[in-house]
């Protein structure tokens, strides 16, 4: 700031003792006669240079003009976050995201009672200020993202808390950088959640590693593998893609495993990051493939495919076709094997109304299980 309008930057001096912040004390300048109009200048000649805009306000004067910057940052399809101060929240109407703390926002709502009623708030002042979402920082409780049709609540990350310096400069920079990457709002949260808990656990100000954030950010998604009733696997689906994760999923009866499903699901898995597969049960594999069939139980079938090195997680289903688990999981990638269209696949309108994509992959030739039962019937 100092190189680019002359206006000194404040310095912070911190006495510490025993890792413990006991005072911090201010050294700063009058910015009563800061030049707005060559601030906007300034901001203007950057904005096509960047991919998100972040605002932080700690109400000193630079940012006596944020509509304007705003509206400038909007109309250049810039993603513009807000850390807001103040009880006037309405200067920053029109922002992509504010992140205010539980005590900021409840100084311009009033006293939340409990959870429900601090997202009831919520939404009527994301609604009001026009946002796309709101990121209330709540301390030892986490964080709490409004959106639209969505609210997630993010448990605090941290182990052990020896300084919170920086912890929300922290939060609003990885969310703004996850975010200019192209990843939502609920990945960046989760993200933005993981380096602030890694920054409290810290003396004095500092900052997370992109070494940390991926150590962190493994530990975090070592989850369950392996097979899942339907809901289980919903809680996992949504917090593996929370995480930043691309889930992909396919279908199928399986019923004797060969050379050309493992190579099909390889192939599947190589388009994410986790694949989802889901499994005809007993009954609707006679009803597609006839009385003799499964030649297989359910289980052993299940049991098989978790244990292949490309699946993660085997759910079973027992309807006609699995639209509506498809629906419910709303997988970034639907796969299907064959010569199908894309928009004929069960579930692919669900997929794609959910910004997914649908992809049909070829079957390897000469191989299929109806193939294998005729060759042991014929002795061949």
């Amino acid at each position: 700031f100092q190189k680019l309008f002359n206006i000194p930057t404040m310095t912070k001096l911190r006495i510490m003792s025993q890792h413990q912040q006991l005072i911090r004390l201010d050294f700063e300048d009058s910015l009563a006669d800061v030049d707005c109009t060559e601030i906007g200048r300034q901001f203007r000649s950057k904005l096509p240079m960047c991919d998100a805009v972040i605002l932080s306000d700690y109400g000193k004067g630079t940012l006596k003009d944020v509509k304007n910057l705003i509206s400038l940052a909007r109309k250049a399809k810039k993603p513009v976050l807000v850390d807001p101060k103040g009880n006037d929240f309405s200067i920053y109407s029109g922002s992509s995201l504010i992140t205010p703390n539980l005590s900021e926002f409840e100084t311009v709502v009033g006293p939340c009672k409990n959870e429900d009623h601090l997202v009831t708030k919520g939404q009527q002042l994301r609604k009001h200020l026009h946002l796309d979402a709101l990121l209330i920082t709540r301390g030892e409780k986490g964080m709490t993202l409004i959106q639209e049709t969505e609210v997630l609540h993010f448990p605090t990350k941290a182990r052990d808390v020896y300084d919170v310096t920086g912890a929300g400069d922290t939060v609003i920079s990885v969310l703004a950088t996850s975010l200019a990457a192209g990843k939502s709002f609920s990945q960046s949260t989760a993200l933005a959640n993981l380096a602030a808990g890694i920054v409290v656990g810290k003396s004095g100000t500092a900052t997370a590693t992109v070494d940390e954030l991926r150590h962190a950010r493994v530990e975090l998604v070592e989850i369950e593998n392996g097979i899942l009733e339907q809901p289980r696997l919903a809680e996992i689906v949504k917090k593996s893609q929370a995480m930043g994760e691309k889930v992909v999923m396919t279908n199928g009866c399986f019923d004797i495993l060969h050379a050309g499903h493992v190579t099909y699901l390889e192939q599947a898995k190589k388009l994410g990051d986790r694949l989802v597969v889901a499994v005809n049960d007993d009954n609707s594999v006679k009803n597609l493939k006839g009385p003799e069939r499964p030649v297989n139980g359910l289980k052993h079938r299940m049991t098989v495919l978790s244990a292949l090195e490309s699946v993660d997680w085997v759910v079973p289903f027992s309807e006609e076709t699995p639209e509506k688990l498809i629906c419910n999981l709303k997988p970034n990638i639907l796969v299907k094997g064959g010569d199908y269209r894309p928009e004929d696949i069960a579930g692919s309108r669900c997929v794609a109304d959910s910004g997914g994509e649908v992809i049909v992959l070829e079957f390897v030739d000469g191989v299929s299980t109806t193939k294998i039962i005729e060759g042991l019937i014929s002795g061949q």
